[in-house]
């Protein structure tokens, strides 16, 4: 019996997706719910999973296609004998059997990379857990094909298939589809296609800056009492709670507890009205490896510190895995962007329409600070709120981020509320 494969309902205000990357090519055999092919949005990476076991007949769309729900993807036979096409498939070298597993354990980002570069996966090598195919062993590959390292058949295969395609190269594309060596004198360039959700966010990010008038106020905070807590607790925080007791939670209910006195930050613009907003969803900013996305933290007002650091923990894990959905992504009253992580020391965050402002955390550095008329060294951090002048006003900005900055420096003012 054949089954079509088809795009599934997609999330509201999406109106298509585009083939992300294939995980079995035709002749191919595919489990029960083993996922076929990922589609990419605007805003998240969808998994498409067969029902039924079987064997690929047919793909009916390259990567890098636009469909539409409801759209046939591929076709699955099921009736194909399992035993006979698991012998062809598999073989009898156990190296063949190895390189699948590392196959089949890709991440998303690394089937793409693959895709755009054509290399044939059983040339590559694993690094990874179980002989699992990392983004590195990928680049490392590519690295040795351009210097010559691999046959001059493999190095060439990616540019060759754009060639017989009529795609004009450029000079070293040439000389590498001809199969010639590249010197060190050529330079070398790649043009690949803007991802969806790389467009999405440059979009967003010129809205934002053409739609809101957006200033910035700047503030340092000392870090030392947050310090003292985490280092005092942060052995039996772990043992009872299973997970690190990190800065972010901290953040976290700072912001929430200068919300509540400062609710115009919490606010938003629609048309010509202003919502404000009784519940605090506090987004708090991830790098994925398709980019920058916002997962948000639902009622954060009445999550403690654990459950607030666990839903951190299990958002990163999403988004490094391209497995964020679109509810996990979407609304959002307030932002934190924690820049320092990557070894920023002042920033300007951009807005993330439609709110009205957004917290940049920067990295801890001692400095010499003057305490009561002496000079003492203390772990500072550079804070930074960016905000929507047309709402908030320069005073309530300003008087958030010391809000924001008391808290922190005497977190016991955050279970008083004072």
């Amino acid at each position: 019996m054949k089954t079509e494969i088809k795009v599934p309902v997609l999330p509201e205000s999406v109106a298509d997706a585009t083939i992300a990357g294939w995980y079995k090519k035709p002749g191919e055999r595919i489990n029960e719910d083993e996922v076929l092919v990922d589609l990419e949005t605007d805003k998240v990476i969808l998994e498409v999973p067969v029902v039924n076991a079987g064997v690929v007949k047919e793909i009916l769309f390259a990567v890098g296609d636009t469909v539409t729900a409801g759209q046939v993807l591929a076709i699955i036979d099921e009736a194909v004998d399992e035993s006979s096409e698991d012998s062809v498939s598999s073989g009898t070298d156990e190296n063949k059997a190895v390189a699948a597993v590392s196959i089949a354990a890709m991440s998303p980002s690394v089937r793409k990379l693959i895709s755009e570069n054509v290399i044939d996966e059983t040339q590559l090598v694993g690094s990874g857990k179980n002989g699992r195919i990392l983004k590195q062993d990928v680049e490392n590959y590519l690295k040795n094909r351009r210097t010559g390292a691999g046959s001059a058949e493999t190095s060439s295969a990616h540019v060759q298939e754009k060639a017989k395609a009529g795609v004009i190269l450029p000079e070293t594309d040439r000389k590498e589809a001809k199969g010639e060596v590249l010197s060190a004198t050529d330079r070398v360039q790649r043009r690949v296609p803007m991802t969806r959700l790389r467009a999405r966010i440059a979009e967003r990010l010129v809205q934002s800056q053409q739609q809101a008038a957006i200033l910035t106020t700047f503030n340092e905070v000392n870090m030392k009492p947050v310090m003292d807590i985490r280092a005092r607790y942060k052995e039996s925080f772990e043992k009872k709670y299973g997970v690190r007791l990190g800065f972010m939670s901290f953040f976290v209910q700072a912001c929430v507890e200068a919300l509540k006195r400062f609710p115009e930050i919490n606010a938003s613009i629609d048309g010509n009205d202003i919502v404000y907003h009784g519940f605090y969803d506090i987004g708090v900013a991830v790098s994925g490896p398709n980019g920058l996305v916002v997962p948000v933290l639902r009622d954060a007002d009445v999550q403690t510190i654990s459950e607030i650091e666990q839903s951190i923990v299990n958002y990163a894990v999403k988004a490094r895995d391209n497995k964020l959905a679109i509810e996990d992504i979407t609304g959002g009253t307030f932002t934190i962007s924690n820049g320092g992580v990557f070894g920023s020391m002042l920033s300007t965050p951009i807005l993330n329409p439609p709110q009205s402002a957004i917290l940049g955390m920067h990295n801890i550095t001692e400095r010499a600070m003057v305490v009561d008329g002496e000079i003492v060294i203390l772990p500072m951090m550079y804070l930074a709120l960016s905000y929507d002048h047309r709402l908030v006003d320069g005073k309530s900005a300003v008087q958030f981020l010391v809000t924001v900055k008391q808290l922190l420096e005497d977190p016991s003012r955050i279970l008083l509320g004072v």
